[in-house]
């Protein structure tokens, strides 16, 4: 098995077999010697550095219904919010005098913010924060629209494909929403000339070890800027309300398996890792990832954003997840920049 690992150091490919047998046979010893790695290559590129994202979540209306999202068209059990213009920006105020040079716009896909609006929002918070970048995740819109968003100023856009296996992703969708649309979405943001993040959920319904080689073959011909793993958490509202959902252990072997492959990548310590496991960002640090997202949005709202349960800091002030974060990174040895945090190619 370790000469799987060495061969994906070296190649940073495997064959779709290849990536099968080292998930199933991963064992703790195979886990350390990979993290090994992993490390190291993050600290080639990155150091000690950390990168953090001001996540804001600016709306929780969806017209999509996902059987996994918790803020699916169909969950009639969730109050509905939407940001204005002004919330938003103070919320960027917030979090740059914080020291956060990046901004996360992330909702649900709501057709009350028309590309008009969305091109308004980034261009004001362009203007006012010219040395911060932002970054879009709004789901799928047409080649036009994202065309629009980059003009106006976007530079980093995230649409995670959740499962680049055409029959789990109709296990996991409505048949309206087609994977093949998802994915040239992302094709579509990288010939606009954006820095592109893409991703799936770890441990989600009926995905077996091939559906995750598939991811990572798919990841490696995309060649994405930043990667968002995290482990798949039910929602009590949704139809995977009773699965279970605890795979912090493979999300972790995958973002160092990630690191390996795309040795530069913005990788995150997500807060789904967070919730499944109280030291879980400080390990998905220490397992190759390198970026960090706290929440900006407003309290009032954020536990309206829940796509799964016992999501994590819904009721801490901006500053008290800065702080915190900051705290924890050092715990390990690590420590928060302030900066945009790009993604460096490789040779640079």
């Amino acid at each position: 098995m370790k000469l799987l690992i060495d061969e994906l150091e070296t190649n940073k490919i495997l064959s779709k077999e290849g990536f099968v047998q080292l998930i199933i046979g991963r064992t703790p010893e195979l886990t350390q010697y990979l993290f090994e790695k992993s490390r190291k290559i993050r600290q080639k590129y990155y150091q000690k550095d950390v990168y953090i994202r001001g996540l804001i979540e600016f709306t929780n209306y969806c017209k999509n219904d996902c059987y996994y999202c918790g803020i699916r068209r169909s969950n009639r059990n969730i109050s509905r919010y939407r940001l204005t213009k002004e919330q938003i920006l103070q919320s960027c105020e917030t979090g740059y005098h914080l020291g956060f040079r990046t901004f996360v716009l992330q909702g649900g896909e709501d057709n009350t913010y028309d590309d008009d609006k969305i091109c308004d929002m980034v261009y004001s918070i362009k203007q006012k924060y010219p040395d911060c970048a932002v970054t879009l995740s709004l789901g799928e819109k047409s080649y036009k629209s994202y065309l629009s968003y980059y003009q106006a100023g976007a530079d980093r856009y995230l649409l995670r494909h959740e499962t680049a296996s055409e029959e789990h992703y109709k296990k996991l969708h409505p048949s309206e929403l087609s994977l093949e649309n998802r994915k040239q979405c992302l094709w579509n943001l990288k010939k606009i000339g954006y820095q592109v993040g893409t991703g799936f959920m770890v441990g989600s319904p009926y995905q077996t070890p091939e559906d995750l080689a598939e991811d990572l073959l798919f990841i490696h011909k995309l060649q994405p800027e930043m990667v968002g793993i995290g482990p798949f958490i039910p929602h009590q509202d949704t139809p995977f309300a009773k699965e279970r959902g605890d795979n912090g252990e493979l999300t972790l072997f995958l973002l160092a398996i990630l690191r390996l492959m795309l040795p530069s990548v913005l990788l995150p310590a997500t807060t789904a890792l967070g919730t499944i496991d109280s030291r879980g960002r400080e390990k998905g640090i220490l397992a190759g990832a390198n970026v960090v997202m706290p929440n900006l949005s407003p309290i009032n709202v954020r536990e309206k954003y829940l796509l799964y349960d016992n999501k994590i800091c819904t009721g801490d002030e901006a500053a008290e997840c800065r702080h915190c974060l900051q705290q924890r990174m050092q715990s390990i040895g690590y420590h928060v920049v302030v900066n945009r945090g790009d993604f460096k190619p490789l040779g640079e």
